[in-house]
């Protein structure tokens, strides 16, 4: 049984959009320790290969492969699926990605958030909704601080800015149609969850600078670094999604109090360079590993990002349980497996474990 909320989620009926995705995979693998009963809708992985494929979730849970743009299919498969609640990952996620293809990107993740909410409205058995959005939909102004979940929303890239939409689409949704002075009716609690930069074994994404990393180091090619001192609140993406599952336990138990925005970033100290972590990467690895910074010319990425996660310290009892250098020593072992062709689902499955020893009761 696995420790954090283990027993609150066994049985429970999870409606989970972006199983196949890095994040969704692994959400899927503790979700399924756990006992929940799992219903994954999105896309085809979106990478080869894929931790969805490597880890072969497919046969661990009910797995609808749509798009989050289909209305109709979307709303089917819901009902279909009776949850108590949903977790919304489905998203173009790349900020590269998002300047070669805006419509799609706001079409993704603006619209399939509306068509996600418009879906819970017609199923009467949700009791909680969490919609996962980025750091970056803050307003950038490269403070020193880390932002709040008061602050403004914005977005600077079509990336950044179709997310700091769907924070707005999720709170006219929750003040339109699940109002928490009405929730004695709905019954439905709405949130949404803004995290930092996840790592963690089995993450492929284009463009992205720990798989950038891995793909180097597996070629033994030298890594490519773009922004060398922008700085990221890095985090291990067990980190994150244990802050979800904290969360969402809260929406179903207690409704409208746990309503609203919430960050799960690092400690402040965590907030590094990229610089820092590609010299860490080539460290831990080993083997002559090395790095060299690309000269040309990128799209423009905010230069630094901070999350302050007090609220979820304060009312959630959330916190960040390993710091960085564990988390990249936890990619660097991932991978190794991965390198010789071993068990990566039970190095999944380890690792949830080994966090999960670590830190005891989450919320």
């Amino acid at each position: 049984m696995s420790r954090i909320n283990g027993s609150f989620y066994s049985g429970k009926r999870v409606f989970l959009t972006g199983h196949t995705g890095f994040k969704g995979s692994w959400l899927c693998l503790w979700l399924n320790a756990m006992g929940a009963k799992v219903t994954g809708y999105a896309l085809d992985p979106p990478t080869d290969p894929s931790l969805f494929e490597l880890c072969r979730i497919g046969k661990l849970v009910r797995s609808i492969i749509a798009d989050v743009r289909d209305r109709e299919t979307l709303a089917k498969a819901l009902r279909a699926a009776k949850p108590d609640i949903v977790l919304h990952l489905a998203a173009q996620p790349l900020v590269r990605d998002s300047y070669r293809i805006p419509v799609e990107t706001y079409a993704t993740n603006v619209m399939g958030t509306v068509h996600l909410l418009e879906a819970v409205r017609s199923c009467g058995t949700v009791r909680g909704v969490l919609n996962v959005t980025t750091d970056k939909c803050y307003e950038s102004r490269d403070w020193l601080w880390g932002h709040r979940e008061n602050e403004p929303l914005g977005g600077y890239d079509p990336y950044s800015s179709s997310k700091a939409c769907s924070e707005m689409v999720t709170s006219a949704y929750r003040d339109s149609f699940f109002h928490a002075a009405d929730h004695s009716r709905h019954g439905v609690a709405v949130a949404s969850a803004r995290s930092g930069n996840v790592i963690g074994g089995g993450d492929w994404a284009a463009d992205r600078l720990v798989p950038d990393c891995v793909r180097a180091l597996l070629k033994r090619e030298p890594i490519l670094v773009r922004n060398p001192h922008a700085i990221r609140p890095w985090q291990h993406v067990l980190e994150p999604l244990s802050g979800y599952l904290a969360l969402a336990r809260r929406l179903y138990a207690e409704g409208p109090r746990f309503a609203g925005a919430w960050n799960f970033g690092p400690p402040e100290d965590d907030a590094k360079p990229v610089k820092w972590i590609v010299e860490r990467m080539c460290a831990g690895w080993g083997n002559g590993a090395r790095y060299r910074v690309h000269r040309g010319k990128h799209p423009h990425e905010t230069r630094a990002l901070r999350l302050d996660c007090t609220k979820a310290r304060s009312e959630l009892g959330w916190r960040p349980r390993w710091g960085l250098e564990q988390a990249i020593r936890s990619v660097i072992e991932w991978t190794r497996i991965y390198q010789a062709k071993g068990d990566v689902r039970g190095e999944c499955l380890a690792q949830i474990d080994e966090y999960e020893r670590g830190a005891g009761r989450v919320g």
